[in-house]
């Protein structure tokens, strides 16, 4: 049966062990080409650096491959880490890529480095010093560039024809300054499972205006589909050995099934240190339908963004379809 329910796709360009990272970016547009076949309404990319096992290091370039290779599925960054950029820099960037594909590209915008402190500190222009906590004075310059405003110059691309800008965000002051802002906002529930209330504070701090009349909530999750509920548990091994190790302070590629198997046999289910209340959506089409209707349910979402990290890239494909045939996308 068809659901009201938008779906979407948050892909984080996962690098499977002994595969190079052009891999995994060729996978990323395998995979949105499947998903705007399949009838999904958004793909999001991730930004990450100075990790071996997340592949995608600047959403914008990654947006243009998949634009191109798609024909209607809206597609955007999930997000950009304004705090290393030059908001004019973003500005212009995502200007191009709307004036190629307008109505289509989204410009979702976080706050979080997306890396260590080190790798921070190199994505610095200026290291003499740390860089200032900015981030509503970048936003809003940001915006301005867009929109216009006082001081603000608006650049090639900005409105009528501007892309759809969001706010990503696991706490509370990211879901005041959306909602401030009357913007739609993106809750990480699967960095923040105890995300609901964020967006409870966000619906109720919400200011219409020019860019939105109401409150738009989409909410990021984990889920991981297959034939059975069996198969669906063993794919996540991968990722929990991942991201046992990455609380561990060591970065890898993504292992196999069975590496990752045998790694939780040794030190338990929680890898020896990832924290077990992380939500996970996993088992059959029914299972995980129940599931994401849920998560909806719970942050009152308009939308859903599906996010996994597994070493199969088959296994990924199959688990996107399962949910779209489920859903009757």
């Amino acid at each position: 049966m068809a659901s009201p329910l938008k779906l979407g796709v948050l892909d984080q360009s996962p690098i499977p062990e002994g595969q190079p990272a052009g891999a995994a970016l060729r996978n990323s547009v395998d995979l949105a080409r499947l998903a705007d076949q399949l009838g999904y309404h958004r793909y999001w990319v991730a930004e990450h650096h100075g990790t071996p096992g997340l592949a995608c290091t600047s959403p914008e370039i990654l947006i243009g491959q998949i634009a191109a290779a798609t024909a209607r599925i809206r597609v955007g960054s999930g997000g950009v880490m304004l705090p290393h950029y030059s908001p004019l820099k973003v500005a212009e960037n995502f200007a191009i890529l709307t004036g190629l594909f307008p109505g289509r590209i989204d410009l979702g915008v976080g706050r979080a480095a997306g890396t260590d402190a080190a790798t921070t500190l190199a994505l610095q222009r200026d290291r003499r010093r740390a860089m200032p906590d900015d981030f509503p004075e970048q936003f809003g310059e940001l915006l301005g560039y867009f929109e216009g405003g006082p001081g603000a110059k608006r650049i090639p691309g900005g409105r009528p024809n501007s892309c759809e800008v969001w706010l990503l965000g696991s706490s509370p002051q990211s879901a005041i300054w959306a909602a401030e802002l009357g913007l739609p906002y993106a809750v990480a529930d699967f960095i923040n499972p105890d995300g609901a209330p964020l967006a409870a504070l966000y619906r109720e701090r919400f200011t219409p205006g020019v860019r939105l009349a109401g409150p738009r909530v989409a909410v990021a999750g984990w889920a991981v589909c297959a034939d059975t509920a069996d198969e669906a548990r063993a794919l996540t091994a991968s990722w929990r050995m991942l991201l046992a190790l990455l609380h561990r302070g060591q970065l890898i590629a993504v292992p196999s099934v069975a590496k990752a198997q045998a790694f939780l046999a040794e030190y338990g289910p929680d890898g020896g240190g990832l924290p077990l209340r992380r939500r996970t959506i996993t088992g059959t089409p029914p299972q995980v339908r129940a599931g994401i209707e849920a998560l909806a349910d719970e942050y009152r979402a308009d939308e859903v963004l599906l996010v996994n990290i597994l070493y199969d890239h088959a296994a990924r494909r199959r688990s996107y379809e399962l949910i779209a045939r489920e859903f009757g996308l």
